[in-house]
């Protein structure tokens, strides 16, 4: 885990990497709280029997905003920001889905800190580049930039 005490030390970190979660499982359970949760119910996702026999990834596979959704979980994962006040999302750039996640895949998330913008008074907005890496797969299942608003 990394510490930073304050927005200077966070700042400093532009362009190295500042960790690698650790691996969490995307079930079955969790994919379908997704689906209810979003009303996302497409069969891909949520029939197992269907999608062993018409996916061409032989299961279901989660949605990529499910994924997309585990980036704060990595982020926070990685790194404690010591006497912060406060952080909102601030958005995302550059998200991309290189390789589904198949039902059981096992994810991470590596964790680069890659701009900082100064924010009056003592905040900072910034981007971190996250990439969602699948256990054994040759692609990431996610690639991001999160944007967040820091104030300290």
């Amino acid at each position: 885990m990394e510490i930073f005490d304050g927005p200077e030390a966070l700042r400093a970190a532009i362009g190295q990497e500042i960790g690698v979660g650790e691996w969490i499982t995307v079930d079955q359970a969790m994919i379908d709280r997704f689906a209810e949760a979003t009303d996302d119910h497409q069969w891909i996702h949520v029939d197992p029997e269907r999608a062993a026999r018409d996916s061409p990834y032989g299961a279901t596979v989660a949605h990529g905003y499910l994924t997309l959704s585990l980036v704060p979980r990595f982020i926070a994962g990685v790194r404690r920001l010591e006497g912060l006040r406060l952080s909102l999302n601030y958005g995302l750039d550059r998200v991309r889905f290189p390789a589904p996640v198949v039902v059981n895949s096992r994810l991470r998330g590596r964790v680069r800190v890659a701009a900082a913008l100064d924010v009056a008074p003592r905040g900072l907005r910034t981007t971190y580049g996250v990439t969602v890496e699948i256990e054994g797969a040759e692609k990431p299942a996610c690639l991001a930039e999160a944007v967040v608003l820091h104030h300290w």
